[in-house]
Parts: structure tokens; C-alpha cells; sequence
């Protein structure tokens, strides 16, 4: 047997069994919300898609009771669903990989085809709906780690703290320059125009500004690269550690996610948090990932003490098992609902922020949890799911089911 047989054949016995466990889709319908939590304040905001680019609107919107309750809920969202998403990706790849060694498959296989598939999607996805796609950041990860998995334990692990140490250098360093660096604060004319974009603009000049500023609204993937990579291996481990197992040893493991990132991550984010707006690339992508695996543990504890698996754990389920719809049709509701070329709401109610955002956010969230439990009871997968495997199963001549 050769070294690679030896460690799909190891991987294989360590994976989960290809049952679903019912906590992944739970998590991952949870994820699917957390990221229209934050996303639903750029649809509603004056500057729309492009305000993360602009200090001077980080701040929050409201005063009073309105200011305290957003601040909230924007510090419970910020950065942690995006890094629960890629922990529960890289999950679901280690459970492909556990799979197709179980069966004897070559790897990556047919995996080649869906990451080109989500690449692809994402691409369309970030031109014709959203800026801030997170669908292609993964399929370039995906790749990375896929042939990771191929590799011994040791590799992962020296990958992993590699990447996570080199990322905690770099946004340090990038913070520490952009507090240094004199950065201009857009001009009276170009704040007006960008409100007027999406505010009273077509639907086509929206994707055209997509286009010609495709760079600078494809950072973030770019310069959080090294921790996906290193939120798929946690993802990864956890997985064959039993973290998402409905055993004892996998409740007592989320428990110690629970107390760790939890008491470890939300003091830390909360320090830096109030250490002011210089700050957010640490709040967002330093602190929030760890907060991300405390919430794994805290969702998996509530889940355990559900009696029989209760109806919101089911729709928060079908939800998770249609994510890849949930998440591309809540951010085309959003557009709709908030842009001119749609209702422009965004622009009639944005004096009655933080409410009505919230409200949103409410709506649209019940909405795809609703539609997705009605949805799995005539279709076995989501819209969107199915083209996926429609398409790869043609380009890889798979049976399709």
C-alpha cells in the first residue's frame, strides 16, 4: 500500500458515516442567517455594497435605545458567521474526501467540477446581485485544501498554524499602517453619486461599478486567504474529532468549544471592539473566528437539549441542507426590497433605522426558513443543489440520483 492509500484509508475510518449529522445542517442554516445579519445593514445602508470601504460610515446609524440595540446585534454578527461558513465548509469536505475513500474513488475527482461549479457561481453571484460573494473565496480554498487532505496529519497542522500566525501578523501590520497611513475621506460629489447608485440607479449600473471596480470589492477573500485555510483544517479536525456527533464524547467536546470560544473570544472581541474603528480588521477577522468555534459549542449544546429535535431545529435543518439557495436568494431579496431599481426602500425608510433594518432581517430570515422546510417536502435537495449536481454529474459522468 502506498503512503497516499495509507492516509485515505486512515481518513476513511476516522470520517463520519455518509448519513447526515443532523447538527452540520442545523449550523449551517444558523451560518446562512448570521450572514444576512450582517449583510442586510449594507442593503439598507446610504452607500449600499461599497460602505465597508468608507471609514466614516462604520459607525452605527442610530442614537439612544436604537444605537445600544444595533451595536448589539451588529458585535454578535460581525465576522463570526462568515468564519463559521468556512468551518463548516472545510467540515463538508472532509466528509466528501472520507467518502470517496470509502469507496475507492480518486480525490479530488469529482470535486474538481463543484469547486468550478461554486467558482462560477460566485462569480455571477458577485456580478449580478452582490459585492461581497463569499462563494468564490471558498472554491479557491476548497481547492487548497482538498489536495491538503491528501497529506499527513503533521502537514495539515504545520498548514494550519502557518496559516493562522501569518494571518494574525498581516492584519496587525495592516492595521498598524492604516492607523499611521493619511487615508482621504471620500469627497462631498462621489458620496453623492454613490448614494444615488443605489439609491435611484438601474440595474445595470450596478453590475457595470461592480465590473470596473471588481479588485477592490474582491479584497476581502484575497486578504483573508490564509485564514480560510486555516478555518477549513478546524473544520477539518473537528470533524474527526466527533465535534458534530450526536455521541457523548461529541457533547462533551462542544461543551469545551463552548466555554473556550466563548469565554475566550467574546472578552477579546469586545476589547477590541472598544478600542474604536481602527481596529475592525482585528475585530473582523481576528477575534470573530474564534468567537465562531464558541458558537459552534453553544449551538450544539442547545441542539442536545431540544426534545425530539424541535420544529425550529427542523426549519434552522432544511434550511442548512438548502444553503447554497438560502444564501443567494436572500441577498437577491434583499436587493430587490432595497435598491431603486427594486422598491427602494432603503432610501424611503432610512430614517427609521435601526427598526426597520431589523425588521428585515426578521423577515427575510423567517422567510427562507419557512420556504426551505416547505420546499424538502416535495424536492430532496434546494434549487440550486440540484443544478450543482446536475451539472457536475454531466461533466463527470457520475450517475445523478
Amino acid at each position: 500500500m502506498t503512503a497516499t492509500e495509507h492516509r485515505s484509508t486512515a481518513l476513511a475510518h476516522d470520517s463520519p458515516p455518509v448519513s447526515r449529522l443532523p447538527l452540520l445542517d442545523v449550523l449551517r442554516g444558523t451560518a446562512i442567517l448570521g450572514t444576512l445579519a450582517t449583510n442586510v445593514w449594507l442593503f439598507t445602508a446610504p452607500l449600499g455594497e461599497v460602505t465597508p470601504l468608507y471609514s466614516t460610515e462604520l459607525t452605527v446609524s442610530a442614537s439612544g435605545v436604537g444605537q445600544v440595540v444595533e451595536s448589539v446585534f451588529r458585535f454578535l454578527a460581525n465576522g463570526k458567521f462568515l468564519a463559521l461558513l468556512a468551518i463548516l465548509f472545510g467540515a463538508g469536505l472532509a466528509i466528501q474526501y472520507g467518502s470517496a475513500a470509502r469507496r475507492g474513488r480518486r480525490w479530488p475527482g469529482t470535486y474538481l467540477a463543484r469547486a468550478l461549479f461554486l467558482l462560477v457561481e460566485g462569480a455571477l453571484h458577485f456580478v449580478l446581485v452582490f459585492a461581497w460573494d463569499v462563494l468564490m473565496g471558498y472554491a479557491v480554498t476548497g481547492l487548497v485544501v482538498a489536495w491538503l487532505l491528501t497529506r499527513s496529519p503533521r502537514t495539515r497542522r504545520i498548514v494550519l498554524w502557518t496559516a493562522a500566525t501569518g494571518h494574525v501578523l498581516f492584519m496587525t501590520l495592516v492595521t498598524a499602517a492604516l492607523a499611521t497611513a493619511n487615508v482621504q475621506e471620500p469627497s462631498a460629489r462621489e458620496t453623492a453619486e454613490l448614494t444615488a447608485l443605489y439609491a435611484e440607479g438601474s440595474y445595470l449600473e450596478q453590475v457595470l461599478f461592480r465590473l470596473d471596480h471588481a479588485l477592490l470589492l474582491r479584497i476581502e477573500p484575497i486578504i483573508t486567504f490564509g485564514l480560510l485555510v486555516a478555518l477549513f483544517l478546524i473544520g477539518v479536525g473537528l470533524l474527526r474529532a466527533g465535534a458534530f456527533h450526536p455521541d457523548v464524547s461529541g457533547r462533551r467536546l462542544r461543551v469545551r468549544l463552548a466555554c473556550w470560544g466563548l469565554g475566550v473570544g467574546l472578552p477579546l472581541n469586545l476589547a477590541i471592539a472598544l478600542g474604536g474603528a481602527e481596529l475592525f480588521l482585528l475585530d473582523r477577522y481576528v477575534a470573530a473566528p474564534v468567537v465562531a468555534v464558541g458558537y459552534i459549542g453553544l449551538i450544539g449544546v442547545v441542539v442536545d437539549r431540544l426534545s425530539k429535535f424541535g420544529v425550529v431545529a427542523n426549519a434552522f435543518s432544511a434550511l442548512g441542507r438548502t444553503a447554497m439557495s438560502g444564501y443567494i436568494a436572500q441577498n437577491v431579496v434583499c436587493a430587490l426590497l432595497c435598491y431603486g431599481f427594486g422598491l427602494g426602500l432603503a432610501a424611503q425608510l432610512g430614517g427609521a433605522q435601526p427598526w426597520w433594518t431589523l425588521g428585515l432581517w426578521t423577515a427575510v430570515s423567517l422567510g427562507l426558513l419557512v420556504g426551505a422546510s416547505l420546499w424538502l417536502r416535495r424536492f430532496r435537495y434546494g434549487p440550486l443543489e440540484w443544478v450543482q449536481k446536475s451539472v457536475v454529474s454531466r461533466f463527470t459522468g457520475s450517475p445523478r440520483r
